[in-house]
């Protein structure tokens, strides 16, 4: 029998008979204890040349990842993502949004008389007076803190008896927000009755106050969203001087209509005021009354083009695609500042939303 075959005529090769001399040459526990002539002179070459062996013929050496290759595939789809992203975005995020590749487009929320505010920003907003807040009071000018907080509480009735009131709202008389007004400030005393006697673009009642005709117009529920708030500082002559900036939202219809299918439109009016509570010593006044320093507002959905008529004249139907063919403007972006719009010297004012 010679060296490289086992009982029985089965040959190995020079491979097998190596690793099995490396493992007796380890002392593994089944190695001969008398190894051939053969035997001797591989293990004396295997000693003498230090290194790695030949690997085993079980033994499994994985192929190195072809990383050009990865990084194609990488490469491909993410020029594909960008390519669906700027084919059908909407697509994209409604998948983000919950839709799933089944769902519908969403269509835009249109207000009804039972939701007169759906689909609207001012949805979430407080109702009447309580979404106009009030700072914390402290001593002004001639005012100490308790009597500046008296002033603010009354600048606030002011906003709500000329804007909110029930009956201001469908046309009459603003009798309680009047009285708040320094009577001896006999300029704005004149525009008021000048402009809610005979209205004109110049003395135009809506200035300072909210009004619906109601042979035409009819308010949609009992709520009218606000938000907006005061500030104040010190003015001329040590004067408080309370700046409020507040946007009203109001749901109106038809007035000849009574339904649940009525077309609903929301009339928003968005008002700058700054008013003077003047040292008596200083100014003639009236107490508990203020002067009005300036005025000013931005309005949407509220009538445009005729001259004014005293009222806030939202349009329907068909008079809704030709009310709105001036400049656009979010009526909800308070960021921005208050102008005089929505009169007819000014033009029209699109509402990008309401």
């Amino acid at each position: 029998m010679g060296a490289g075959t086992e009982p029985g005529g089965v040959s190995r090769s020079d491979e097998e008979w190596e690793r099995f001399l490396r493992e007796s040459v380890a002392g593994v526990a089944d190695a001969p204890k008398e190894p051939s002539a053969r035997a001797r002179e591989v293990a004396k070459r295997l000693r003498e040349e230090p290194g790695p062996g030949p690997e085993g013929w079980r033994v499994h050496t994985p192929a190195r990842p072809k990383r050009r290759m990865v990084w194609y595939v990488t490469g491909l789809l993410a020029a594909l993502v960008l390519l669906v992203v700027a084919l059908a975005p909407g697509r994209v995020v409604d998948l983000f949004a919950g839709g799933g590749t089944g769902s519908a487009p969403q269509a835009p929320q249109r207000p009804t008389v039972h939701e007169p505010f759906r689909g609207s920003p001012a949805a979430s907003w407080a109702d009447g007076a309580a979404g106009i807040t009030l700072p914390e009071a402290r001593a002004v000018g001639w005012m100490g803190a308790a009597e500046v907080e008296k002033a603010l509480a009354s600048s606030r009735d002011f906003l709500v008896a000329s804007s909110l009131d029930r009956a201001v709202l469908r046309g009459e008389r603003p009798e309680k927000a009047i009285a708040l007004i320094n009577p001896y400030q006999k300029d704005v005393q004149d525009l008021l009755e000048t402009a809610l006697r005979t209205p004109s673009e110049k003395n135009d009642p809506l200035l300072l106050f909210s009004r619906f005709q109601p042979s035409r117009t009819r308010l949609v529920g009992d709520v009218v969203k606000t938000q907006g708030r005061l500030t104040y500082q010190e003015g001329e002559r040590g004067a408080l001087q309370v700046t409020a900036d507040v946007t009203f939202v109001y749901p109106v219809t038809r007035a000849d209509t009574d339904g649940d299918d009525e077309e609903v439109v929301r009339t928003i009016v968005r008002r700058e005021l700054v008013l003077s509570w003047d040292d008596p010593a200083k100014v003639i006044t009236k107490p508990g009354t203020f002067s009005i320093t300036s005025y000013k507002y931005d309005m949407t959905n509220g009538g445009c083009g005729d001259a004014p008529k005293g009222y806030l004249t939202p349009p329907f139907g068909k008079d809704r695609q030709a009310d709105g063919t001036g400049t656009e403007i979010d009526p909800y972006d308070r960021a921005a500042p208050v102008g005089r719009g929505g009169s007819a010297g000014d033009g029209c004012r699109s509402a990008t939303r309401s």
